[in-house]
């Protein structure tokens, strides 16, 4: 089995660590960018990028994979406009079925990260900024040296919960590839499984119970040491 777990934890393991980073990083660019002065409409910005929170997440995942389809509107609109000679494999290449999951999971994820850090930047200490600007910082030297900081010290527990999170995210990967592209050199798993979709196919399509226990058991392991692990590492825990 050795040969398809390992294959399988690596990928969790890239998988969750890009799925949190992709929307942190572009969360709070977004957030700084609607909060930036001279920016109108800020509640109409923020209302149209929470919107996506709105319509439940299994809605959303299953109408990206009908639009990501071989034959989906997304293929048949490029190969009308003759921007492409063939179907982009969205979903059925293996290279290209992560890349798409990941996407997809920024439009689910960056509208969180977006609020939190609005929040953030809503309750700023305005004195240390003021302070920063007369002795002469510019902006990339605030945001470096005070306003970064402090949102990733805010941030942390729920980016290492985002994180675990993300390791057992069951549905993105199921509602949208269901694990594929299939892979033959794999028992019971695809391209694109988890170990948490693995033990899933486990134990309805292979009833291997004994491995399916197994896997659910390492996957507590994991979660457990890595989220003890860091949150007793960050400032936030520290100074709490």
């Amino acid at each position: 089995m050795a040969s398809t777990f390992f294959p399988v934890l690596i990928w969790t393991l890239i998988w969750a660590v890009l799925a949190t980073v992709t929307c942190f990083i572009f969360g709070v660019i977004l957030a700084l960018l609607i909060n930036t002065k001279g920016i109108k409409g800020k509640k109409i910005w923020r209302t149209l990028f929470v919107l996506t929170m709105a319509v439940p997440q299994f809605v959303s995942l299953l109408i990206m994979r009908n639009l990501l389809n071989d034959a989906g509107p997304i293929n048949s609109t490029l190969l009308n406009l003759g921007w492409i000679h063939s179907a982009i494999p969205f979903l059925t290449d293996p290279t290209w079925a992560k890349v798409s999951i990941i996407f997809v999971n920024m439009w689910i994820g960056i509208p969180v990260t977006m609020i939190i850090t609005t929040g953030i930047l809503q309750n700023l200490p305005t004195d240390q900024i003021e302070a920063a600007r007369i002795d002469g910082a510019n902006s990339f030297q605030i945001f470096r040296s005070i306003t970064f900081p402090q949102i990733l010290f805010v941030m942390m527990p729920s980016l290492i919960q985002q994180l675990v999170g993300n390791i057992n995210n069951f549905n993105v990967i199921y509602l949208l590839t269901g694990g594929g592209p299939t892979n033959s050199n794999f028992y019971g798993a695809g391209n694109t499984d988890l170990l948490v979709t693995w033990l899933y196919k486990l134990t309805v399509d292979t009833m291997d119970y004994n491995l399916a226990s197994v896997i659910g058991i390492l996957i507590f392991i994991l979660s457990a040491i890595f989220s003890l692990a860091a949150y007793t590492r960050t400032n936030s825990f520290k100074e709490g």
